[in-house]
């Protein structure tokens, strides 16, 4: 069942939220971000789907007017606009001069695209509720009541408030300012009140001290609730019976926890049904609209069309994070796929829940549409859109085999648009590559398979025009030479664009002169790159060797070694400690959703999937690591060897393992486990088995590690009475010897720095 749908049955379900009032509101203190789209189509959803149950539902959308501006967004100038900060919004005039306030420039801007998407709800403005005295019931109640609701502030957050706090602000009779405001006494028709100068730091109040009545009416706007009271008190002004917020206020101890109890214990009014979402990030961070962190509703109204915009909210769980990063990657196009997908399985009604994603992202404009046969693919337009010469309807009949309807031509056209436009400003930049002889150094390490690969391709390049046809030859030319097709394509992804993937091969190579493309070619065949990283490649089989099966299965692998004798590690060392802290602050902002677009985290979760190791129940230890801190967990302590190599690995995202050198029963060897391997993991007691064909490090005993980079022995770990650290450093994939080189060489230093002692050997083992 849809989430949606899952939510509606409950609310009917409980039988305590009739009549059906659905709300949520947002302060249009500037441009409003996008994520707060999420809260309106959320609620839309439930709306809709309340409806779909046979319910009378009623949907609001609270525009909170009447709030101070509190900060200048960053596209007013501040010699013309800081005056105004104080005052309530509504009371500010339009940066447009047009539109009835500043309040209602940004409102009306906000409700216009989240109408364009198919979301209509009817508006309310909080200055209204206040000035024709709806709120007026709810303020007298909390101001007679103001013991129970400091009690209620004093347990929730641990804090003692004086005898004459308030939560109720004036606008100032002289200034008009509301942030200065500070209510002192009430007597049970008046407030009493000052207007202070150094109230806040970013404007000041004027020193007018008075008495006033609380009570909005007749048009008269007098002041406002602090907005955690607020909150419930609307509840009971409008009605609302369901309404969410973001998790930070519906957490424990949040601004819900406080309007909850006002609800209960000072309004005696039922709570409405709350729905706790998940935060909308722009790469791995939450937005901000005041600070001009992420991007505008309206900027992304322009580059989505509307059932698009819709469809990123709808398709994710409300209580999943949204990361929106649509720049320098295929997240447009792959969003484009996933709604293509939603709209196949409801042509066919093949999955219901797709079909149901798919009916509530539909943008109903009264026009019913014969649904398609054939969808053409968005990123397929864009590739055809840069091609000379092609013509792209021409191009998607062939593909379908038969002339496109009506309605086909339509979806290419519309997509031909904001192709354009994802290609002029969002693509990859491989979609503007500038072709130069100058290989990209990550293409160094191609095996003699894949230069074998190249070479035969740069024939089938020479004479072959249909970007179609020439994809079917790149796939039949590496099972002809039998190179696996993903290192295949690989190795034309690392020589043009230094990575292990990127746009459809041909459509991408073909957009550039053929004689460009073969130079580039003869010159990856002709010669290695040399990395910026100066790799010091030994062979010290006496110490650590690769497995020839390994060599063969993961020819991208390298791994970094080093003996660093007479160390002295401690517990804690108090500058080491600065550094971890320094290393949190850097990770600031950092989220689980942004781990996951790290290349390093990615190579080991495609090694994981490889070997058949779920890496959500395993995780590698840099995004074990990473998580943690993600997570707000910080960091271990462990001893100043261990804790000094962590921070290079969350740094560098590169796994870093050490080990006590006397310990080890050397030669060492990376090797598959086999049947009967048993290890011992650090912190356990029991043998765990191996499962045959996972990836681990041996010495003459046994294994000493597990999954490559999941978790070390015990009988190995480095401890205080350790003398002798042994370091691997684990590489495959996009993580190259460069990227192994840089990354020893920063553990040696960082280990060498906070534990002394002498490196003795030092090197990469290709």
């Amino acid at each position: 069942m849809f989430w949606a749908d899952k939510i509606a049955k409950e609310i009917i379900d409980s039988g305590r939220y009739k009549p059906y009032w659905v709300d949520d509101m947002k302060t249009p203190s500037g441009r409003i971000h996008v994520g707060s789209l999420r809260g309106v189509v959320i609620h839309d959803l439930v709306y809709k789907a309340l409806i779909d149950l046979g319910q009378k539902v009623i949907f609001t959308w609270v525009f909170e007017d009447h709030d101070p501006m509190d900060a200048l967004p960053y596209y007013l100038e501040a010699s013309q606009w800081s005056n105004y900060l104080g005052q309530p919004l509504f009371t500010i005039p339009s940066p447009d001069g047009k539109a009835k306030s500043y309040a209602h420039y940004f409102a009306l801007e906000f409700q216009e695209v989240f109408n364009s998407i198919g979301s209509h709800p009817e508006i309310l403005w909080t200055s209204e509720l206040y000035k024709t005295g709806k709120m007026n019931d709810g303020i007298k109640k909390c101001l007679d009541h103001i013991t129970i609701i400091r009690e209620i502030y004093e347990t929730t957050y641990k804090k003692k408030l004086s005898a004459n706090w308030y939560p109720f602000q004036v606008v100032c009779q002289k200034c008009g300012k509301e942030s200065t405001t500070k209510v002192t006494a009430w007597d049970g028709n008046e407030i009493t009140y000052g207007c202070h100068v150094h109230a806040v730091d970013w404007t000041r109040g004027c020193g007018y001290k008075g008495k006033s009545s609380p009570f909005s009416s007749k048009g008269k706007f007098v002041g406002k609730l602090s907005w955690k009271v607020e909150w419930a008190v609307k509840w009971m002004a409008i009605g609302v019976t369901v309404e969410g917020a973001g998790k930070d206020h519906m957490s424990a101890g949040g601004s819900h926890d406080i309007a909850k109890q006002v609800c209960e214990r000072v309004l005696h009014y039922p709570v409405p049904y709350p729905i706790a979402y998940e935060f909308f990030l722009v790469g791995g961070r939450k937005m901000s609209s005041s600070k001009g962190i992420g991007t505008s509703s309206k900027e992304i109204s322009d580059i989505l069309p509307p059932y698009l915009l819709r469809f990123l909210f709808t398709r994710t769980d409300y209580n999943q994070a949204i990361d929106f990063d649509p720049v320098g990657n295929m997240y447009i196009p792959d969003l484009f796929d996933e709604y293509d997908r939603c709209w196949k399985a409801d042509i066919k009604k093949s999955n219901d829940v797709l079909s149901r994603i798919f009916e509530l992202s539909n943008i109903d404009n009264g026009i019913k549409m014969r649904p398609p046969d054939y969808i053409p693919r968005f990123r397929d337009v864009a590739n055809y859109l840069q091609l000379p010469n092609v013509d792209i309807k021409k191009r998607f009949a062939i593909l379908k085999r038969a002339p496109l309807s009506l309605t086909e031509q339509n979806i290419i056209s519309e997509r031909k648009r904001y192709a354009r436009l994802w290609l002029q400003k969002y693509a990859p930049a491989e979609y503007h590559l500038q072709m130069t002889d100058s290989l990209p150094s990550e293409a160094a390490n191609l095996s003699l398979k894949q230069r074998e690969y190249l070479n035969a391709i740069s024939m089938l390049i020479d004479y072959i025009d249909d970007p179609a046809a020439l994809q079917q030859g790149l796939y039949d030319t590496a099972k002809k030479i039998a190179l696996d097709t993903k290192a295949a394509f690989e190795c034309i992804y690392l020589i043009f664009l230094g990575k292990t993937s990127g746009p459809q091969a041909a459509w991408f190579l073909l957009q550039y002169p053929k004689d460009q493309i073969i130079r580039r070619i003869q010159v990856a065949l002709k010669a290695q790159v040399k990395s910026d990283v100066k790799v010091k490649i030994i062979s010290k089989p006496d110490l650590f060797s690769i497995d020839q099966a390994v060599r063969h299965k993961y020819p991208s692998g390298s791994i970094g070694i080093a003996l660093i004798k007479n160390v002295n590690i401690i517990k804690s060392e108090k500058k080491l400690d600065k550094e971890k802290t320094d290393t949190l602050g850097y990770l600031a902002g950092l989220t689980t959703e942004g781990i996951n677009k790290f290349s390093e985290i990615t190579s080991y979760r495609r090694l994981y999937n490889d070997m058949g190791i779920d890496w959500h129940s395993r995780r590698p230890s840099p995004e074990a690591l990473l998580r943690r801190v993600a997570l707000g967990k910080g960091l271990y302590t462990v001893n100043t060897a261990v804790d000094a190599y962590n921070l290079v690995v969350m740094k560098t995202r590169v796994s870093v393992g050490a080990f006590d050198f006397n310990e080890i029963k050397f030669p060492t060897v990376l090797r598959f486990a086999k049947a009967r391997d048993a290890i011992i993991l650090l912190g356990d007691k029991e043998l765990m088995k191996y499962k045959v064909g996972e990836l681990a490090y041996y010495d003459q005993t046994g294994g000493y590690n597990i999954d490559f980079n999941y978790r070390d022995a015990e009988r190995t770990k480095v401890t205080e009475k350790t003398k002798n650290i042994w370091i691997n450093v684990d590489g495959v994939y996009d993580i190259t010897p460069a990227k192994v080189e840089k990354t020893l060489q920063e553990s040696i230093e960082i280990i060498l720095k906070y534990c002394g002692g002498k490196l003795d050997v030092s090197g990469v083992v290709v």
